[in-house]
């Protein structure tokens, strides 16, 4: 992608939140508002991801138009660019398909502003269906480091954000009522003289028509924000864990037919520094609208095995986490990676709940070989067709520790039966981590899946040569 940044003019006077527009692009700015904190940030101070400071511009093929894959049904994955870019997000309009939001966290190229920081939170919108998409715009100018970019769209259209604005402010909300033209002021929970006083790693969860808004993050504990007016207020944070871990959310779900219960997948460590001894799968259950929140335990995990083969990988960036869907009927799906060995590499396990309160036993989804590393799930379900989950994740199969690759299954019958598993990494080429055994190594904690309203998977992930990079978003849809 040639882009040529264009710096906001500092003489503006920035301070405090913007009223920012998404006619803010990477190849230019414009800025609304003023008064811009001029508080340090602590930016990488609790474990982010230090970028390399190289990205594969030059080296990286972007297709602007789709493929048909070798997989029936799928596009070839696209890259979104060859820039520095991280745990990607994906969002589809749930009735109308041709509306499709992608964000992800970009540690290269442009800035925002002058005064604006990498790395930021970037947009890809699509119009028609994800088959060509809008230029890259940034979510926000601010003055810190931008990282965790989650997306959501109501039945109405409208866009909801959330991203991690360094770890105060912190977890910021905002939303758009013109497909992501222009976007709210931000909402932000933390900060000197407030409780939490940072937080971390947020997760969106939100009602079809969009009423109802339930956010997920960590200040070491768990803590959970609500909002039943569209998110335009919030209650205030709600710890919901009363132990001494350290706890993140990586799934939610609000129940179709009373949108006061809601559901958020999580998972706790000793701390977020060291990651030694047992993992916990939780999941957080509310039934008054966020009110209060009840644990219900899924399983438990043993160590978390290493990954010193890639290059700046520390333990912990391999262990459990779990996604978590609700299908129209109310089934929940959680999903998530586990080991009953400390050490070993983890498998991806399912299980189901009619209630959330009570679940099945665990199914293992991975392949048989103890031997594979498998992680990183994500999990959704058909908007309309009760039974239909569709399930991705990335494991080292093909040649381990150096050949991932990004798989989807699918079953229609809420998990009695499941397809044979899909390679929707599909491209040996393209940019210097990719070989014919797939890609070097995932890149960022997460990737994400939505499905739209005719039944077609929407798909984001990060490949790269290491944990430290550089790396790309990649993208795919099919079914």
């Amino acid at each position: 992608m040639n882009l040529t940044a264009k710096w906001c003019d500092e003489s503006a006077g920035w301070k405090g939140w913007l009223v920012f527009a998404l006619a803010l692009s990477v190849a230019g700015c414009q800025a609304i508002g003023s008064d811009m904190s001029k508080r340090k940030d602590d930016g990488d101070g609790k474990g982010k991801k230090i970028s390399s400071g190289r990205s594969y511009v030059e080296e990286t093929t972007v297709a602007a138009v789709p493929t048909p894959a070798a997989a029936p049904g799928w596009d070839s994955e696209r890259v979104w660019s060859g820039q520095d870019d991280w745990e990607p997000a994906v969002a589809v309009d749930p009735v109308n398909p041709n509306y499709v939001y992608q964000l992800t966290t970009r540690y290269t190229g442009p800035k925002a502003c002058g005064n604006c920081r990498l790395p930021a939170i970037i947009l890809h919108r699509s119009t028609d269906g994800g088959a060509t998409w809008l230029p890259d715009q940034f979510l926000a100018a601010t003055s810190k480091s931008q990282y965790d970019p989650q997306i959501e769209v109501a039945a109405t259209g409208h866009v909801f954000a959330v991203w991690l604005d360094a770890f105060t402010p912190g977890v910021t909300f905002t939303k758009s009522l013109d497909r992501g033209a222009t976007w709210s002021t931000g909402i932000s929970w933390a900060g000197k003289g407030k409780k939490p006083s940072w937080d971390d790693k947020p997760w969106l969860t939100i009602s079809r028509d969009g009423q109802h808004v339930y956010i997920g993050f960590n200040s070491s504990d768990s803590y959970v924000v609500s909002s039943h007016d569209f998110g335009v207020s919030f209650s205030a944070p709600v710890k919901t864990n009363n132990d001494t871990r350290y706890w993140f959310h990586s799934g939610g779900a609000v129940s179709p037919s009373n949108p006061m219960v809601a559901y958020f997948a999580t998972s706790n460590y000793t701390s977020g520094n060291n990651y030694n001894g047992d993992s916990n799968v939780v999941i957080l259950r509310t039934a008054n609208g966020g009110t209060s929140w009840t644990e219900i335990p899924i399983d438990t995990s043993r160590e978390v095995p290493l990954c010193a083969w890639a290059a700046g990988c520390g333990q912990g960036f391999l262990g459990t986490q779990a996604a978590l869907a609700m299908d129209s009927a109310g089934k929940l799906m959680v999903v998530y990676n586990a080991n009953d060995t400390p050490d070993v590499p983890e498998q991806i396990y399912y299980k189901t709940s009619t209630d959330g309160l009570t679940w099945s036993a665990r199914v293992k989804l991975s392949v048989a070989s103890a031997t594979v590393n498998n992680g990183f799930p994500m999990a959704v379900a058909h908007p309309t067709a009760a039974g239909d989950f569709r399930v991705v994740w990335q494991d080292d199969r093909i040649l381990s520790h150096t050949g991932w690759n990004t798989w989807y299954k699918r079953t229609t019958n809420g998990g009695t039966s499941w397809t044979a598993d899909a390679r929707i990494s599909d491209l040996t080429s393209g940019a210097p981590y990719k070989t014919v055994n797939g890609y070097a190594f995932p890149y960022g904690d997460y990737g994400e899946i939505d499905v739209d309203s005719g039944g077609k998977n929407h798909v984001v992930w990060g490949e790269g040569a290491s944990y430290s990079g550089p790396g790309g978003t990649w993208f795919t849809r099919g079914q």
